[in-house]
């Protein structure tokens, strides 16, 4: 099931194309994509294997991310957390940093923006 050694990333959006877009950017880059698309599902596939990364859109079918960001810190504080929304105002960016996220982007999202944000991740390209 794929190398023992790469990072679990999870991509929290209802968006299956951004799900698949951020799939095929981090299995280029030795990292396994995992993908849930609400809170619930996140929920469950956070306890299976806690991820190193997770993506987390703000408006899902049950819930806001933001809101969902200082458990996800509380429980899982090793877990880097990076906010995307369509929603980029200043005042959300401000809100998800204050409520624990580690990078922030707007959508649409671009594979030069999306690499970029992964580059500046620290631990996320050293292997275990």
């Amino acid at each position: 099931m794929g190398d023992p050694g790469q990072k679990k990333v999870l991509i929290i959006d209802d968006e299956r194309d951004i799900c698949f877009l951020f799939g095929r950017i981090l299995r280029k880059r030795n990292l396994k994509p995992d993908y849930a698309n609400n809170l619930a599902e996140a929920i469950q596939s956070i306890q299976a294997e806690t991820p190193a990364l997770i993506f987390l859109d703000n408006y899902l079918p049950d819930g806001q991310g933001m809101d969902f960001i200082p458990y996800l810190k509380r429980h899982y504080p090793c877990t880097q957390v990076v906010m995307i929304t369509a929603n980029d105002s200043v005042s959300d960016m401000k809100r998800a940093f204050k409520q624990g996220a580690d990078e922030f982007l707007g959508k649409p999202l671009s594979l030069v923006l999306i690499n970029n944000t992964l580059d500046r991740l620290k631990d996320l390209n050293q292997t275990v």
